[in-house]
């Protein structure tokens, strides 16, 4: 059984030797032969190239694992409405679950698929670095090409198949370690990432945050420990793949990030202070503008008249104004005439008795 699984796992590795060493056999002859970089560099920059060529290739992927992560992200509220109504019986539950990501087209493992695709190509790398340190040639590397990648050494203090155990000088330890603490440092930057600024409150808890923490905390681990048995080469390739999935993921989550996010909330703001420069950004967050000053009634401009009208005469008792509007009669102070019948009006006596 166990030379089964050896033969299926060579059958799967030799293709992966030489498209490895193919690629670093182009990149060192463009550093190398046209350039004329020194043999440490030429190699540094050519395992940095096999990196960039290999996450060029995983784009699709990785949009695919974005998509899908972000439905799982979507989904986490009815997946707990499913463990309150069917936790008493598992196997209703894994049932209803998985019947709940066909319909939303969702594959819980498309999120691991870069980094499951990732790992043939590091261990290939690894045991491509790890026979040139015993001049052992590995797919298209030619001996002269093995012996040059075993004895370049960067910075000059540290060949590139070295590793943190394997070394018995100060100097390649201090790089090896640098490099571990650097490759750890980035693992845990992009996730912590994606979970504080792509995640909403509602994937925050329940099991798939249970599984982003322990993707958040245990791998850095795992890299550490791992790390002081890898070479040079392959720190350099596992690091500059980090770098690239940290500003990948930068310009996702800023430009296309999951609603009901921080990151989501951020790019409101940048787009509304961009249509609007002159918003102060009191729109968005719930205040209320203070009131503006109601613009002053019209002025009422007098009536346009033809000629005719302003030459003809007014009626009697209503004289032409300066505008040529007339005024009201005043009320006439005679006294009024009396009538037959009316009643005589009596004296006044008032200023009789007073004299």
């Amino acid at each position: 059984m166990i030379d089964f699984f050896l033969t299926i796992g060579h059958a799967i590795m030799t293709p992966l030797y030489y498209v490895t060493s193919g690629v670093l056999i182009v990149w060192h002859a463009l550093f190398s032969d046209v350039l004329g970089l020194p043999e440490g560099v030429s190699w540094a920059l050519s395992i940095i190239g096999l990196t960039l060529v290999i996450r060029i290739c995983l784009i699709p992927l990785f949009v695919k694992q974005i998509k899908n992560s972000r439905n799982m992200q979507l989904l986490q509220p009815k997946v707990k409405e499913l463990q309150k109504k069917y936790g008493h019986d598992r196997e209703r539950l894994t049932q209803e679950t998985m019947k709940l990501y066909k319909e939303t087209g969702t594959n819980p493992l498309a999120s691991c698929l870069p980094l499951l695709l990732q790992m043939p190509i590091f261990l290939a790398l690894f045991r491509t670095l790890n026979n040139a340190a015993h001049d052992d040639p590995v797919g298209f590397l030619s001996q002269q090409q093995v012996r040059t990648l075993k004895d370049s050494v960067l910075f000059g203090i540290a060949k590139i198949s070295e590793s943190f155990t394997s070394s018995s000088t100060l100097a390649p330890k201090i790089l090896t370690g640098c490099l571990v603490v650097l490759m750890t440092a980035t693992t845990f930057t992009t996730q912590r990432q994606l979970m504080r600024k792509n995640m909403p409150e509602s994937a925050l808890t329940g099991q798939y945050a249970q599984q982003q923490k322990l993707l958040l905390y245990v791998l850095p681990v795992v890299f550490a420990v791992g790390g002081i048995a890898f070479p040079i080469g392959v720190l350099l390739y596992w690091t500059t793949s980090n770098l690239w999935t940290m500003g990948q993921q930068f310009y996702v989550i800023r430009n296309n990030p999951t609603p009901g996010t921080p990151a989501f909330l951020a790019k409101q703001e940048r787009d509304r202070a961009k249509h609007n420069p002159d918003d102060d950004g009191t729109a968005g967050n719930g205040a209320v503008p203070p009131p503006s000053t109601p613009p002053p009634p019209p002025r009422q401009q007098p009536k346009k008249q033809s000629r005719e009208q302003r030459k003809k005469p007014p009626t009697q008792g209503t004289p032409p104004t300066a505008a040529g509007r007339t005024t009201p009669p005043k009320k006439s102070t005679a006294p009024k005439k009396k009538k037959p019948g009316d009643r005589p009006t009596p004296p006044d006596t008032s200023s009789k008795a007073k004299t």
